[in-house]
């Protein structure tokens, strides 16, 4: 919980420190003033609202018992095997089989599935799949990556914000058209340094336990990442810095978006949950 804590306290302070360097490259002693409150505002923003903005972004729709009462029972049971609170439960019309877990604490929590990954697993998986995402919650990884993937797209803002300001009046085009080359890369860099590959090797085994079935998981990542790769999710192809959100790396091979992948190789999680299971028996 420690752990979790400081990292989010380190990341919101480097990014205050960015905006702060930022706006004194664009504008000087006031553009720095400017960005360093817009900054410090963005994280108090963010603590409180990044959840809701990321759900919002993948148009993600909450169901009670009446709407999907399989899904909805599902999480209702494994968040009582974990001894966690009830999280709110979403639903995301996407054709890429995936999921994620989103919120500041377990109290205020929710966990999103893609209508794609309803359709590709059996009961089975997808019990191991939602285990999984209560072990992120469980374990307080959701605040850090949530507010990571909301601060890494306001970086992306702020450097278009800067387009519109630099080269005027004196201010070169070159310091404006070097801000945004390095400011998604350096985006990508901070989730990278916040979020550590080790926290889905700790919800993988998390999530087993919780579900009793390690091997259901292994069988799920399997599919999951099957699929995915053939299927397209276009939200997370714009907005890159949510792909490290999800519990299999939702983007296509390329370009910049290569940085934002935080998951450790399928393979390696699979083969770690089958070692589970073989232990278990």
């Amino acid at each position: 919980m420690l752990s979790n804590w400081l990292k989010t306290t380190l990341l919101m302070a480097a990014i205050l420190a960015l905006f702060g360097v930022v706006g004194a490259m664009l504008g000087g002693a006031t553009g720095m003033l400017v960005a360093l409150l817009a900054g410090g505002g963005m994280n108090l923003w963010a603590y409180w609202n990044s959840d809701k903005m990321v759900l919002r972004m993948y148009g993600a729709r909450e169901i009670g018992p009446a709407d999907a009462p399989a899904l909805y029972g599902m999480v209702a049971e494994l968040s009582g095997r974990a001894g966690m609170p009830m999280p709110r439960v979403y639903l995301i019309d996407q054709a890429q089989p995936n999921a994620f877990a989103t919120g500041r604490n377990p109290e205020h929590a929710a966990v999103a599935a893609t209508t794609g990954i309803l359709h590709l697993l059996d009961t089975r998986e997808l019990r191991g799949v939602m285990a999984h995402e209560l072990a992120h919650v469980k374990n307080r990884d959701i605040l850090t990556s949530t507010i990571s993937a909301s601060i890494a797209g306001a970086i992306s803002a702020l450097a278009q914000f800067g387009m519109f300001f630099g080269g005027g009046r004196g201010r070169p085009n070159a310091i404006v058209q070097m801000a945004l080359l390095i400011l998604a890369p350096l985006a990508a860099m901070l989730i990278q340094m916040a979020i550590s590959r080790a926290r889905e090797f700790g919800a993988d085994r998390g999530g087993a336990e919780i579900s009793g079935d390690p091997e259901a998981l292994a069988s799920a990542l399997r599919k999951i990442e099957a699929y995915a790769r053939g299927t397209r999710m276009d939200t997370a192809e714009m907005h890159p810095e949510t792909a490290q959100m999800m519990i299999i790396n939702p983007l296509s091979a390329g370009d910049l978006k290569g940085l934002f992948s935080t998951h450790p190789a399928t393979e390696q999680r699979v083969a770690r949950l089958l070692e589970m299971a073989r232990t278990w028996r």
